[in-house]
């Protein structure tokens, strides 16, 4: 029987329409099933999502903006209803904040000068850009978002990510324009911290919640709650001195960072152009021989040659004079021993002779 023949012959069906409908729901699955992030062939997803995520980024963005243009618009009207209220507590802050910059600024500079006086070599300042984070994006990571820098921006892979509150994640793939932040709530996130108050090292583990928890802590009653938490610069993915967030007690009995960038949406972010430790040295000056320069030394003068040469007869005199009192002290020796030796002798033959030489009693006298 025809399909024409059947129950559905009645139905009419356009088929261009049925053709489009079925095109774009093809497009829709690929897009989402590229996006989605396949584990098991990394190698031949890695471009696919880095192109999507470029054509994703700029769709995202203007799909945000509303949201963002509503926010700002929220935030204007309540700033316009609550601005006296505002206004007092911005003066409360500034007055604290006053004494705390005079103390800062006295601390600074009594640092500088003790850096001075011992010599101490500082790390040089990092560079940094500042870009967008402009959506979510779907992928092997449950947590991450895009940010409108890329290559073209000197962003790389491991290139840790901050917002005006603290630390928020690190770079995990870049594209041309685009590049892939992972959170530090993400279960993948592992970042080396030490606790400011006692320097106790730990290591931050995301799990999906936004309180990371604080892993492998080193020492005993070394956490308290309320400690400030910073990136310790172990293993030399992150710089040392990042500020993190604070340590709270979890309702697993577990301690728990309650992160500074989870204060306020992450919108702007500065991403900080480091990799590693190597580009803070010159690796040729690491690798040069120690030695190197005594092949290239000046002739000494006629005055350092003869002060080398007295110097040098006066360590051979000493060396000799040494020589001798140590082979008149070894001959001393060996005549001291010699001589109570012979006393020995002499002892035991006087002692052996004194029997024979004694008279006889007096009572065996005859009569």
């Amino acid at each position: 029987m025809a399909f024409r023949d059947g129950p559905f012959e009645n139905i009419k069906l356009p088929l261009a329409w049925a053709a489009a409908a079925v095109v774009v729901v093809g497009i829709i699955t690929a897009i989402f099933m590229l996006a989605g992030g396949q584990r098991q062939a990394p190698t031949r997803m890695s471009y696919m999502r880095a192109g999507v995520e470029t054509a994703a980024a700029p769709v995202g963005e203007a799909l945000s903006a509303p949201v963002r243009w509503t926010g700002n618009a929220f935030d204007y009207i309540g700033g316009y209803f609550f601005a006296v209220s505002e206004n007092r507590r911005l003066r409360a802050e500034i007055a604290e904040l006053n004494d705390w910059r005079d103390e800062a600024i006295a601390l600074k500079n009594i640092n500088a000068r003790y850096e001075k006086m011992l010599g101490v070599h500082t790390d040089p300042p990092i560079p940094m850009v500042t870009g967008r984070a402009v959506t979510d994006t779907r992928g092997p990571f449950a947590r991450a978002r895009l940010v409108n820098l890329g290559q073209g921006d000197g962003v790389r892979p491991g290139n840790p990510v901050l917002s005006e509150h603290g630390l928020v994640g690190r770079i995990s793939g870049v594209s041309g324009p685009v590049s892939r932040m992972v959170l530090l709530t993400d279960v993948s996130s592992r970042i080396p911290v030490m606790v400011e108050r006692t320097d106790a090292r730990a290591v931050l583990a995301g799990d999906a919640s936004r309180n990371p928890r604080l892993d492998y802590v080193r020492g005993v009653n070394m956490v308290q709650e309320g400690d400030r938490v910073i990136t310790s610069g172990d293993g030399g993915g992150v710089p040392r001195g990042l500020p993190v967030g604070i340590v709270a007690k979890g309702v697993d009995g577990s301690w728990r960072v309650k992160l500074f960038s989870e204060r306020v949406a992450i919108d702007y972010v500065r991403v900080l152009l480091f990799q590693d430790f190597n580009q803070l040295v010159d690796p040729s000056a690491l690798n040069a021989a120690p030695l190197a320069a005594l092949d290239s030394a000046p002739a000494p003068t006629p005055q350092q040659a003869a002060a080398i040469a007295d110097a040098t007869t006066r360590r051979a005199v000493a060396n000799a004079a040494a020589a001798e009192r140590a082979r008149l002290a070894e001959a001393n020796a060996v005549a001291r021993e010699q001589a109570e030796a012979a006393a020995r002798r002499q002892q035991e033959q006087a002692a052996a002779a004194a029997p024979a030489a004694t008279p006889a009693p007096a009572g065996n006298t005859p009569g």
